[in-house]
């Protein structure tokens, strides 16, 4: 049984590690942002995205571990919830912020004649249509 208790224990303290070396990178490749280039902004978001669902994956999964919960104290749920709800609001704040942004963005552009046209077209008489390309 120790022996076991020993590898959790192991375990957890690596994904502890992990997390703040990951930490550490993004404090890293963001110091100069607000003068990086279109491409790095992608990168860095999309990284950041990414390494939010891996770890909100984690989470999912740990809280499905009956090893995990059945030791979970109360308070501890309680903790994790008013601080998940903080990043869930706000994560769907940012959505309808940055959408609603852009969408704005495009009618602008739609009206000045400027979008890309290998990346949108017109369909009759309706709003322009974009075409879902795969990366």
């Amino acid at each position: 049984m120790w022996a076991v208790m020993g590898d959790i224990f192991a375990n957890l303290e690596a994904w502890v590690k992990r997390q703040q070396e990951v930490k550490e990178g993004f404090k890293k490749a963001e110091v100069d942002y607000r003068e990086a280039d279109r491409l790095a902004l992608i990168l860095l978001s999309r990284m950041a995205f990414q390494h939010m669902m891996r770890t909100i994956e984690a989470f999912d999964q740990w809280l499905k571990d009956p090893a995990i919960t059945a030791h979970m104290p109360r308070e501890m749920l309680v903790d994790l919830w008013e601080k998940l709800r903080v990043l869930l609001y706000g994560l769907i704040d940012l959505d309808i912020e940055h959408t609603s942004r852009y969408n704005e963005f495009l009618k602008k552009l739609s009206a000045e004649g400027k979008l890309n046209p290998l990346l949108f077209y017109e369909k009759g008489e309706k709003e322009p249509k974009r075409v879902q390309l795969q990366i």
